[in-house]
């Protein structure tokens, strides 16, 4: 029998059948496949968009509770803190942030480690003191950034005989309270200045929420404080009742021989830092780095998340709380006595020129 055209020898037979057009190769099939091809490329081109247009820098957005423990109301810390939860509220909504007021350094380190709060601000000194002792959770201590400098601050009346700290022999002093970078520092000072704490003054253990008022009514001879400039309670002292801060740059070198000089530095505080006192000369004393200090068990993109808001707010926060515009990134990396926590590291590895 003759073969068909379609036929060949030793090979299938071709098929001719309605359904070919369908094939691999038609021209169906590859319409199908540019379409998919474009589907495929628009989902990346998007999601690509989507990830350039976000405000995160990429990590995810942090949600729950965080607590954020502070200083006394009327002090810098507690002012600082109100203004970040403020912040944080706007870039990252799905956190409730609560901040509880405190003693001060010691306080806010010892909340940390207890579990109490997840992010404080400690003084340096404070940090280092709290890891040479003997107290729980020293080995979990992390730092987030360094932020601005604490001055030390010796407040007495305008007519007070006080010149320098040695004056302070036998008067009421208000030196900070228990757990506070005030009374550390303080009490530093007034042993370089050769005076005992507990027996050459009169201590009076007292925030800086107490110290003005009773430092106006007579109660008091003097006192110390430790904070950014300006502070609010003592520019408010300045403008209703005459006083003076009186020079601690004198102290720097003993100081720095009871071993504390990695610490502190010499500073000099302007006269416009507190306009209303009696100081016609800027006045010499000594500088403390603050650090934004959490612990190894916060989370990583909560951690990177604060960090995110306290650089990127630093302007805002700094039209209120002026020691603010010392934030710096290019600074906020040198958090000695800690190391810093892997969130705070990220974010500073994202943002690397």
């Amino acid at each position: 029998m003759p073969k068909t055209p379609t036929e060949r020898p030793g090979r299938w037979p071709v098929r001719r059948a309605t359904g070919a057009a369908d094939g691999p190769g038609s021209r169906r099939a590859q319409r199908a496949r540019r379409l998919w091809r474009l589907a495929i490329a628009g989902t990346v081109t998007f999601g690509l968009l989507l990830w350039w247009l976000s405000p995160f820098d990429g990590a995810a957005s942090p949600g729950g509770s965080v607590t954020i423990t502070t200083g006394v109301r009327t002090g810098v810390y507690a002012r600082y803190g109100e203004l970040l939860k403020e912040r944080l509220h706007k870039d990252e909504p799905k956190l409730n942030v609560k901040l509880l007021p405190s003693e001060g350094s010691l306080h806010n380190i010892r909340r940390l480690v207890e579990g109490k709060a997840a992010f404080t601000i400690a003084t340096a000194d404070a940090v280092a003191t709290y890891l040479d002792g003997s107290g729980p959770g020293t080995t979990r201590l992390r730092a987030c950034a360094r932020l601005y400098d604490d001055y030390a601050q010796l407040v007495v009346p305008t007519k007070s005989t006080v010149r320098r700290t040695r004056d302070l022999a036998g008067k009421r002093v208000a030196i900070g309270q228990p757990g506070s970078g005030v009374r550390l520092i303080a009490e530093r000072l007034l042993r370089a200045a050769g005076l005992d704490p507990a027996k050459d003054v009169v201590p009076v253990q007292v925030g800086i929420n107490k110290m003005t008022a009773m430092l106006r009514e007579g109660k008091i001879d003097a006192f110390f404080w430790s904070g950014g400039l300006p502070t609010s309670a003592v520019v408010q002292l300045s403008e209703s009742y005459p006083v003076r801060l009186v020079p601690l740059g004198d102290l720097m070198d003993r100081i720095h021989e009871s071993g504390s000089r990695h610490y502190y530095r010499a500073a000099v505080m302007p006269t416009d830092a507190y306009k209303e006192a009696d100081n016609t000369q800027p006045v010499k004393t000594i500088a403390v780095a603050n650090l934004l200090v959490t612990t190894d068990t916060t989370k990583r993109d909560l951690t990177e998340a604060v960090t995110r808001t306290v650089i990127h707010n630093r302007d805002y926060i700094a039209e209120q709380v002026h020691a603010a515009q010392r934030v710096d990134l290019r600074t906020a990396i040198y958090t000695d006595p800690l190391k810093l926590h892997e969130g705070s590291m990220r974010y500073y590895r994202s943002v690397k020129p």
